[in-house]
C-alpha cells in the first residue's frame, strides 16, 4: 500500500509538473504573439469605449460592456484555443510533447489554464468598465468564467480536428461569428432569440443582464453546461482518432 501511494504520488507531480511547464511555455508565447494579444485587449477597450462615450436615453445600464462581453466569450477563447493547437499540430511540436510522455490531458490542463487565465483578465477589465461590485461583480465573473471555458473548449475541439491553422481558421470563423454574434441579434430577432436560447453565449448575455429569477438562472447554467458536456464530447471524439500516442 505505501510502496502504491508512492508511485500514485510521484505519478501526480509528474503530470501536474507537466501542466505547469505547458502553462509557463504558453504565457510566454502568447505575450509575444500580438495577434493572440490583441484578441484579449480589443473587447475590453471597444467596451470602454463605448460605455463613456455614447449616451443614449433610454439604453439599459451597462448595455455595451454586456454586448461586448457576450462576443469577447464567443470570439477569443475559441479562436485562441484553436490557434494554439493547430500550430502545435501543424509544427509537430504536439507531436513531440506526446512522444515526451506529456498526455493529452495534461496539455490541455496547461494550455486551457493559460487561454482561461488571460481571458479571466480581460473579463475583468469589462467588470471594471461596468463599474460591478460585490455580489455582481462575482455573478459577472462566473458567468464569463463558465463562458470561456466553454469557448475553449470548442475552440480545442476545432484545434483537434484541423491539419493546420488555416484550417482552423475555416472552421473556427464561422463558429465563432454565430456565437459572437447571436446574443445581440437575438435582442432585436424572436427566432434568432429561440436559437440563441440553446447557446452558451446566448445564456452568458442572459445571466449579464441580470433580469431573470433564480429558476432562469438555473436554466441558463444547465444551456451552458450543457454546451461544454457536448465540446467535451467532441473533443474525446478527436482525441481517440486524431491525438497521437
Amino acid at each position: 500500500m505505501e510502496v502504491s501511494c508512492g508511485v500514485s504520488a510521484e505519478k501526480g507531480e509528474t503530470e501536474m509538473g507537466n501542466a505547469a511547464a505547458i502553462f509557463d511555455k504558453q504565457r510566454k508565447e502568447v505575450v509575444k504573439n500580438k495577434e493572440i494579444l490583441i484578441q484579449f485587449v480589443m473587447f475590453p477597450v471597444l467596451a470602454f469605449i463605448m460605455e463613456h462615450a455614447v449616451k443614449v436615453p433610454g439604453l439599459p445600464e451597462h448595455y455595451f460592456v454586456r454586448l461586448f462581453a457576450s462576443m469577447y466569450i464567443g470570439m477569443a477563447p475559441l479562436t485562441v484555443m484553436a490557434a494554439v493547437i493547430s500550430e502545435e499540430k501543424e509544427k509537430n511540436t504536439l507531436r513531440v510533447l506526446m512522444f515526451s510522455g506529456v498526455r493529452p490531458a495534461e496539455y490541455l490542463l496547461g494550455t486551457g489554464g493559460c487561454v482561461w487565465m488571460i481571458c479571466m483578465a480581460g473579463a475583468f477589465a469589462l467588470c471594471l468598465t461596468g463599474q460591478y461590485r460585490g455580489m455582481a461583480m462575482a455573478g459577472f465573473m462566473a458567468a464569463m468564467g463558465m463562458g470561456i471555458l466553454t469557448a475553449m473548449m470548442i475552440g480545442a475541439v476545432i484545434g483537434m480536428i484541423s491539419r493546420n491553422q488555416m484550417m482552423a481558421t475555416s472552421i473556427g470563423v464561422p463558429v465563432m461569428l454565430l456565437f459572437a454574434f447571436l446574443p445581440m441579434l437575438a435582442q432585436f430577432n424572436e427566432k434568432v432569440k429561440l436559437v440563441a436560447a440553446f447557446t452558451y453565449s446566448g445564456q452568458v448575455g442572459n445571466l449579464l443582464a441580470q433580469t431573470g429569477s433564480g429558476m432562469e438562472v438555473w436554466k441558463s447554467m444547465a444551456v451552458i453546461s450543457a454546451n461544454m458536456a457536448a465540446a467535451v464530447f467532441l473533443f474525446g471524439m478527436a482525441y481517440r482518432k486524431g491525438w497521437p500516442g
